[in-house]
C-alpha cells in the first residue's frame, strides 16, 4: 500500500500525575515515538519553563520520559515548540541525547520491521506499524492532527528503500590528538596548503574534527580486521570480546594472550563490515612502497613525498586523512605541500549531472564525438525518462555539430589555463578547440622553419654565440623574449602558478616566434640573402625551437615530443637524450643592454608596424599589394632606432620600398596617408595610383548620407508626442543606443572622407 511522505503528525503527552496537562509534539516520523526517551524545550520559552525536569507518560511502552530544556537543538519559534527525542534513529537527536546522558533505545531491525522494544506494535513492518500507531494514537484521544510539511526523503540508489537512521555498532577512529598535530603542521609551516585561502577550510576541520567512523556495510574495499572471540563451551566470557590483527592467526594469538587461554579454547569471527574508503586512501603515500617495513629501497627513495595535487572538494576527506595517518604511523608527513585544483564546471557554472546533459566526457574531447554519438551515449545511461529529453535538449544546443577531435594535449593545456579560478572551473570545450588550432600552429610553424634549416643543419653553440655576438635586432629581440618566457615558467612551476606558464609558452610561440620573428626572417631565409645573417638566424631559430618545446613539454608533452624528435641532426650535439623528457628544462636567461635595447627597439618598430596595417586597413588595400612606406622621426633615438629595426618594419608591414625619414629635413611625397604613431614618430603609406580618391570619396559620401537618414527617422520617433509615455522603456533604450552607434558610424566615415578629400586635392 501506498506510504504517505511530506506531512507532519502531530500527537501528545500526557503529563505523568496529571492528565489534564499535556505536550504536543510534531514528527514526519511516527513510528520512532516508540524510541522516545525525552522531550526537549527551549529553556528561555515560557510555556514549559515550569515543565523542565518533570516527567510524561508514553501510550504505548512502559517508560518515562523526561522534559529537558536544550536550546542548542529546540527552536521555539518552529512548530509546537517541544521536540521529541529519539537517540536511537536521528543525528541531531543522538547528539542531544549525548549532551544529557539518555538512553538509546533501537525500535526496529535491519528488516525494518519493529523489534522488541515497540511494545504492541513488535513485529509489524515500520509504515505499518505508523498506520497503526495512529489509529491507536485516535482510540486513546491523543491523536492532534496533521499538516503538510516540505521534506528531503533518502532513498537508497541500489535498492530504492527509504534509508532509516539507526544505530548500528561502528569502528570508529579518535581523531583529536590525530587532528590537532595536521592543524600544528600547518600552522609552523610544516605543510604548505596552495592557495592560502584554503587553509581556513583546512583548520575548521582539523580544529573541530570528531571521531571518525570507518565501518562501512557496501562489500568494497578492505575488510575490516577486527574479530569476535566466540568461546568454546568450556570457556565462559562476561562480556564480548573484540581483537584485532593483520591475519586471523595473528589475531588468535593476541586473544589467547588477553584472555589468558589457549587457541582451542576459542573462535573467531571476522567483522563483515569493510573499512571507510577513505581509510585505505590515506594509507596510500606509504603502504605503496612496502610499509610497515620501512626499510624497503622504495620507502626510503619516495617517501616522504614533495608535492599532492588533488581537488579542494577533498581536502579532508583524504588530504586530512593522509596527513594524520602518516604522522601516527611513521612520524612524518606524507608530504610538503598540497597543491588543490578547482573543480570543473560547465560553461555556464553549473555542476556536470547526467539530468542536465552537460557532462564533459574527456576521452570524446581527445577523440571527437559526434552529436548522434553523445546521444546514444546518454540514451545507454542511466537518466531518468522524465529527465531524458532536457538533457537531449541540453547536448543539441550545446554541441549541435558534436565535439571535435581536440587532442590530449589541448584538453590539458586548457585545464591548466583554468587554474586562475581557486574554486571552480567554468569549461567551455570552445575555448580547447582554440588550443587544439594552437597545437596545429606549432605544428606549422615548426614544419616551416624545419624547411629553412634543411636536413643538413647542425646546431653548435658556437654557432649560436656568434649570433648573438652579431646582435642583429631581429634575433636578440626574440632571445630576449625567449628568456622573458623561460623566466616566467620557471617563476610560475616554483609557485604553482601554472595558468602562467601557459599565458607565457602560448605568448611566445604566437605573438614573439610564429607573428613577429618568422615572418621577420622569411626574406632573410631566401637564396639572394647575406649567408652569415641567414646562418645566424637560423642557429637563434633551431634555439628557439628547441626551448620553446621543453618550456612547453611538461604542459604539452605528446606534440611538444614528437617536434622536438624532427629537429634536424638533434642527436649529434646531445646524444644522450634521447627524449624530450630527458632533456633539462630551460633555466639559461639573456642578461645584458644589447637585450634590454633590442626589447625597446622591436616594441617601437611594432607600434610602427600596427599603424602602418591599421592606415591600410582604413583605405581598404588587399594584403597583397605592396605599397612604399615611410616613417617619419621626430628625434635622434627613435632615427636611429628605426633604422635599426628598419628591415623588421619593412617585412612585417608588407612594403614594397622602406624609407626613414628625419622629421624636418625630409617628408613623404604627396599622395600619402599618414597616422601619429607616438610623440617619437609619423608612418605614411604612398596611396596614389593605388586608390581611386575620387571614387572612394563618392562612395563615403553615400555611406555618411544613409547614416544621417537613419539618424534621423530614429530622432523623429523619440521627438514624437508622447514617445516618453507611450513607449516601454527597454525599447527606448535600444532606440537610444541605435542613435548613438549611428552617430559614432557618420563620425567615422566623415574623418575618412576627410582624408580622401585632403588626397584628392594634393
Amino acid at each position: 500500500s501506498e506510504v504517505e511522505f511530506g506531512v507532519l503528525t502531530k500527537f501528545s503527552y500526557k503529563l505523568e500525575g496529571d492528565s489534564t496537562v499535556e505536550l504536543v509534539i510534531a514528527t514526519t516520523r511516527l513510528e520512532t515515538m516508540l524510541g522516545d526517551v525525552a522531550v526537549a524545550v527551549h529553556p528561555d520559552d515560557p510555556r514549559y519553563k515550569s515543565l523542565i525536569g518533570k516527567h510524561l507518560a508514553h501510550p504505548f511502552v512502559d517508560r518515562k520520559i523526561p522534559i529537558i530544556a536544550d536550546s542548542e537543538l529546540v527552536d521555539m519559534e518552529f512548530g509546537t515548540g517541544a521536540v521529541k527525542i529519539t537517540p536511537a534513529h536521528d543525528p541531531n537527536d543522538f547528539a542531544c541525547g549525548r549532551r544529557h546522558g539518555l538512553p538509546e533505545i533501537n525500535v526496529m531491525d535491519t528488516a525494518g520491521c519493529m523489534n522488541e522494544n515497540a511494545g504492541m506494535f513488535a513485529g509489524m513492518a515500520r509504515y505499518v506499524a505508523r498506520r497503526e500507531i495512529e489509529a491507536e494514537l485516535k482510540k486513546i484521544g491523543q491523536f492532534c492532527g496533521k499538516e503538510d510539511n516540505a521534506m528531503r526523503l533518502g532513498v537508497c540508489s541500489r535498492s530504492g528503500d527509504v534509508i532509516e537512521p539507526m544505530l548500528m555498532p561502528q569502528w570508529y577512529v579518535s581523531c583529536k590528538e590525530m587532528g590537532a598535530a595536521g592543524a600544528r603542521a600547518v600552522r609552523d609551516g610544516e605543510l604548505e596548503i596552495i592557495p592560502d585561502m584554503f587553509k581556513e577550510t583546512w583548520f575548521y576541520w582539523m580544529d573541530n574534527i570528531r571521531d571518525w567512523c570507518i565501518s562501512r556495510q557496501l562489500w568494497w574495499g578492505h575488510r575490516i580486521p577486527a574479530y569476535r572471540v566466540i568461546p568454546r563451551a568450556s570457556l565462559a566470557l562476561q562480556e564480548e570480546v573484540w581483537v584485532v590483527g593483520r591475519n586471523e592467526a595473528e589475531a588468535t594469538e593476541r586473544a589467547c594472550k588477553q584472555l589468558s587461554v589457549t587457541a582451542s579454547e576459542i573462535t573467531l569471527e571476522q567483522d563483515n563490515d569493510v573499512l571507510d574508503t577513505w581509510f585505505s586512501s590515506g594509507l596510500f603515500p606509504f603502504s605503496v612502497f612496502g610499509w610497515p617495513d620501512e626499510d624497503t629501497e622504495e620507502f626510503r627513495a619516495f617517501f616522504p613525498n614533495s608535492v599532492l595535487e588533488t581537488g579542494h572538494d577533498i581536502l579532508f576527506f583524504w588530504v586530512a586523512r593522509m596527513v594524520m595517518m602518516s604522522q601516527t604511523l611513521t612520524g612524518k608527513l606524507p608530504f610538503k605541500k598540497v597543491l588543490l585544483h578547482a573543480m570543473v564546471r560547465d560553461k555556464y557554472g553549473r555542476k556536470m549531472s547526467k539530468s542536465l546533459g552537460n557532462i564533459i566526457d574527456p576521452l570524446e574531447v581527445i577523440d571527437g564525438a559526434s552529436l548522434q554519438q553523445l546521444l546514444d551515449k546518454l540514451s545507454s545511461g542511466n537518466v531518468d525518462p522524465k529527465e531524458m529529453e532536457k538533457a537531449s535538449a541540453a547536448q543539441r544546443e550545446d554541441f549541435p555539430a558534436g565535439i571535435p577531435e581536440c587532442g590530449a594535449d589541448a584538453l590539458r593545456y586548457g585545464l591548466i589555463a583554468y587554474t586562475q579560478q581557486a574554486r571552480n572551473m567554468n569549461l567551455d570545450v570552445a575555448r580547447v578547440i582554440g588550443y587544439r588550432n594552437f597545437c596545429n600552429k606549432l605544428w606549422n610553424a615548426t614544419r616551416f622553419a624545419l624547411s629553412n634549416l634543411g636536413s643538413e643543419f647542425e646546431f653548435s653553440s658556437e654557432g649560436l654565440h656568434r649570433a648573438i655576438s652579431d646582435a642583429a635586432v631581429h634575433d636578440m629581440w626574440i632571445l630576449a623574449k625567449l628568456s622573458n618566457a623561460s623566466a616566467v615558467c620557471n617563476q610560475s612551476f616554483e609557485t604553482f602558478q601554472l595558468a602562467d606558464v601557459v599565458t607565457a609558452t602560448y605568448n611566445f610561440w604566437l605573438y614573439d616566434l610564429c607573428d613577429v620573428y618568422l615572418e621577420t626572417i622569411k626574406p632573410i631565409m631566401s637564396n639572394d640573402s647575406d649567408p652569415s645573417t641567414r646562418s645566424n638566424a637560423q642557429f637563434v631559430l633551431y634555439h628557439c625551437l628547441h626551448t620553446g618545446l621543453r618550456l612547453l613539454h611538461p604542459i604539452m608533452p605528446f606534440v611538444s615530443e614528437e617536434l622536438f624528435q624532427r629537429l634536424p641532426n638533434r642527436r649529434a650535439a646531445e646524444p644522450h637524450v634521447e627524449s624530450i623528457m630527458m632533456a633539462e628544462y630551460p633555466k639559461e636567461f639573456a642578461e645584458g643592454s644589447q637585450y634590454d635595447d633590442a626589447l625597446l627597439q622591436v616594441d617601437q618598430a611594432m607600434r610602427c608596424v600596427k599603424a602602418i596595417r591599421a592606415l591600410r586597413a582604413m583605405y581598404g588595400l588587399k594584403s597583397s599589394l605592396r605599397l612604399p612606406v615611410y616613417v617619419v622621426c621626430r628625434n635622434e633615438r627613435a632615427l636611429s632606432d628605426a633604422m635599426v629595426a628598419k628591415a623588421m618594419i619593412k617585412s612585417l608591414s608588407g612594403a614594397s620600398e622602406m624609407s626613414i625619414l628625419e622629421y624636418g629635413a625630409s617628408e613623404p611625397p604627396q599622395g600619402c596617408g599618414v597616422s601619429v604613431v607616438d610623440d617619437f614618430c609619423d608612418v605614411a603609406v604612398h596611396l596614389k595610383g593605388s586608390v581611386d580618391f575620387e571614387a572612394e570619396l563618392k562612395r563615403l559620401n553615400g555611406n555618411a548620407e544613409e547614416k544621417r537618414i537613419v539618424i534621423q527617422k530614429y530622432t523623429e520617433k523619440m521627438q514624437a508626442p508622447g514617445y516618453e509615455e507611450k513607449v516601454p522603456e527597454n525599447v527606448r533604450a535600444r532606440t537610444a543606443e541605435l542613435i548613438a552607434k549611428s552617430q559614432q558610424e557618420l563620425n567615422s566615415i566623415l574623418e575618412m572622407a576627410d582624408k580622401f578629400s585632403k588626397l584628392v586635392h594634393d
